[in-house]
């Protein structure tokens, strides 16, 4: 990964990168041990996948490693997720039981690895006991919760609770997700990887193949959503949004594009609910993609006129962030991390329903110069705030906080 950092100069300019490796060099030669429950589905493992090795090129040793667990553990901590972002779940002692266990089963595979090291990240809810069960820990661990937990089911989170607060510092992507705990808190946003294939420039022929691959008319307006198929995304409510604005645009295509993330158990059968609702319509177009598939889903933002992201809960939504990237108005639910990235009239809309998703739609559509203002505002405020050498950059602070700071309480972002 030698010359990683460098391919980002274009991008943020020089000082950026110059600022990282003295923020690097204030840190020292440590190690660090990013946790969490899957190598690939979702925005955890897409920024854990490039910002270990900018890590390792800062020379800080950094590894990652993933928990493995059974069908019952991957239920339980679905629910945990679903809890944690307000639904009220009831989890059988049984099920609580048997995801301690697997957790100390990694604990044990992972231990020598956990106990050496200087800085421990542990990423939401499925890895959250390790640090009980690594007694003999010499470092610093830090819990980094990437989930909307503004008002989660109060009984979930109190289990959960008696394992977080041990830790020396919790991570929340927004001040309203933070909770009570007795330890530094800090605030990061998620970010995105301006050179990944998910995000890089491509070149026309290649935008153009998405056309000719998935039956989609170029001479009509086209919208999409690529997301996990997950309920708190709201696919159902996106078709039902379409249909809607459909009734003034005849014309309108719409894409629902993701795949499946390896540790969420509900995915085939929100797949299942989005085929109902999509009714035989030949203009909407349901894909399940590879989770390799980054260029194909950067091919797809760029074909669209415009991009949504019609959650009803999100911790921080990087596909907002993507698609402001590639100059597209956003239409985005109101909630979480999402606020963060869309301002109604600037960046895109903010939208509490499927009939007002559907007037947004028809409104752009209808008002292009104002679409590519919005695609152009999004573009540089992304450039600005929700890159990944940002996200980096605070993460080096955290680590220079824990490793030099006797505050009680530092909040940084």
């Amino acid at each position: 990964m030698s010359g990683l950092l460098e391919k980002y100069n274009d991008v943020v300019g020089e000082d950026v990168i110059g600022q990282l490796r003295e923020l690097a060099d204030n840190v020292g030669e440590i190690s660090v041990v990013h946790v969490n429950s899957t190598k690939y589905g979702g925005g955890v493992a897409e920024i854990l996948a490039k910002l270990v090795p900018m890590m390792n090129e800062l020379g800080i040793r950094t590894s990652w490693e993933v928990i493995e667990g059974d069908e019952d553990f991957y239920q339980t901590t679905k629910s945990f997720h679903n809890a944690l972002q307000g639904n009220i779940v009831e989890i059988p002692d049984a099920m609580l039981r048997n995801y301690e266990r697997i957790n100390e089963r990694n604990a044990e595979a992972l231990r020598d690895k956990l106990e050496s090291a200087d800085i421990v990240f542990i990423h939401d809810p499925q890895p959250a006991p390790l640090l009980k069960m690594t007694p003999k820990r010499k470092g610093k661990w830090v819990w980094r919760c990437h989930i909307d937990a503004s008002r989660p089911f109060r009984p979930v989170w109190k289990y959960l609770r008696n394992f977080v607060v041990e830790y020396d510092a919790s991570i929340f992507s927004l001040a309203n997700f933070a909770q009570n705990l007795p330890h530094m808190q800090f605030l990061i946003p998620p970010s995105i990887d301006p050179i990944s294939d998910k995000n890089i420039e491509l070149p026309a022929n290649e935008i153009k193949s998405v056309y000719k691959e998935f039956g989609i008319d170029p001479e009509r307006p086209l919208i999409s959503q690529i997301s996990r198929f997950d309920r708190f995304k709201d696919p159902v409510g996106v078709i039902w949004a379409y249909k809607i604005a459909k009734k003034f645009l005849p014309g309108l295509q719409l894409i629902l594009a993701g795949g499946d993330a390896a540790d969420d158990p509900e995915g085939a059968a929100v797949i299942e609910e989005v085929r109902m609702a999509e009714c035989g319509d030949p203009d909407i177009h349901i894909l399940l993609l590879p989770p390799d598939a980054h260029r194909k889903i950067n091919a797809i933002q760029r074909a669209s006129d415009l991009v949504l992201q019609k959650s009803i809960r999100e911790g921080f939504g990087l596909t907002v962030a993507e698609a402001l990237w590639k100059h597209k108005a956003v239409i985005g639910g109101n909630t979480g991390g999402i606020r963060l990235q869309i301002f109604n009239h600037h960046t895109g809309f903010l939208v509490d329903s499927p009939e007002g998703a559907a007037l947004r739609i028809r409104y752009l559509l209808f008002n292009r110069d104002i679409l590519r203002q919005m695609g152009e505002k999004g573009h540089h405020f992304v450039k600005n705030n929700f890159l990944i050498t940002r996200h980096l950059r605070e993460y080096l602070t955290v680590i220079l906080s824990l490793l030099h700071s006797e505050f009680s309480r530092i909040v940084i972002g």
